[in-house]
């Protein structure tokens, strides 16, 4: 069955199709959830929230994007509604206090060949969260500073900003001592 003809009968409210979307989607949205959250039990809540709201306004679904964008930012949304709901809150930076950081062209996410992916993740859960998101956003989800700005509500500049300071941590701490530690 082609995926858009999945979708149409999931917009006739056809439970065999949305649980076809549903088995097709979940694990990967998982994973998106779980990058936010950590903690299991949440991810799959905010992923059952996620495709509930996905069901209900497929209606607006245009296919401007494709289907799996469009739900991995429901879930990308819920998530962040889900750490504010718990007192998370993201730090609001004062615009005034803001300028814009632009990196140069030829700079690039550089880091030693000894590491792993796996240090790279535990680092970026390391910053600060104002920080965490942005850089979750660039550089896992893909996501560019426009939309980083809708989903987290902030401005451009700020985006920008917060991925220029999180990057220098991010750097920092994934940066090898001479002895072969990380500082």
């Amino acid at each position: 069955m082609f995926q858009v003809d999945i979708i149409e009968q999931c917009k006739q409210n056809n439970r065999k199709a949305q649980l076809q979307l549903y088995n097709q989607y979940c694990d990967g949205m998982y994973i998106v959830a779980k990058r936010f959250l950590k903690d299991a039990a949440d991810a799959e809540d905010v992923v059952q929230e996620a495709f509930i709201k996905a069901f209900t306004k497929l209606h607006q679904y245009k296919a401007e994007v494709t289907f799996g964008a469009w739900l991995k930012r429901i879930v990308v949304n819920k998530s962040i509604d889900f750490l504010k709901v718990k007192k998370q809150l993201l730090v609001e930076l004062d615009e005034a206090h803001l300028k814009v950081v632009d990196t140069p062209k030829d700079d690039k996410w550089l880091v030693e060949d000894t590491i792993t992916l796996d240090d790279v993740k535990a680092a970026i859960n390391i910053l600060p969260e104002k920080y965490q998101y942005v850089v979750m956003l660039y550089l896992i989800e893909g996501y560019d500073h426009q939309e980083i700005s809708e989903i987290l509500d902030i401005s451009e500049v700020a985006s920008r900003t917060q991925l220029s300071r999180g990057k220098v941590k991010l750097q920092k701490l994934l940066t090898l001592r001479k002895d072969g530690t990380r500082s």
